[in-house]
């Protein structure tokens, strides 16, 4: 990548939040990404939309609950939050049971989003 080039990277989050390291490496990737000045988006798809839910409770599983680093995802000009509408609704979850704004949108809209990157990486 030679310099000044500005890439589309999709980081697609598939899995819940604790369990896996899956979900907190996205994260640090995702922030090291947007350090460079990339273009960066964020998809929350399947068991990934458990992430961004609002009142994570940690302290009996004993890992650290990082979830409210994606409100400062703001300050990183990191924008473009995307949620699988169909995940959502299976997992009885809505909009307003996350901590952050997203774009809903349909696994048929996400997928046509995903051609228009240049990187996509999911975990």
């Amino acid at each position: 990548m030679s310099e000044g080039t500005i890439k589309k990277f999709m980081f697609v989050n598939r899995k819940a939040p604790y369990g896996t390291i899956y979900a907190l490496e996205s994260l640090e990737v995702v922030l090291i990404t947007a350090a460079f000045d990339q273009d960066v988006s964020l998809v929350f798809m399947d068991d990934g939309v458990f992430q961004l839910k609002k009142g994570q409770q940690t302290k009996g599983i004993e890992n650290k609950n990082f979830s409210p680093t994606y409100r400062a995802l703001d300050g990183y000009d990191i924008e473009k939050l995307y949620v699988e509408e169909e995940a959502l609704a299976a997992r009885g979850l809505s909009e307003d049971d996350l901590l952050v704004d997203v774009i809903v949108m349909s696994r048929a809209e996400l997928g046509k989003l995903m051609n228009d990157m240049d990187v996509v990486l999911s975990f």
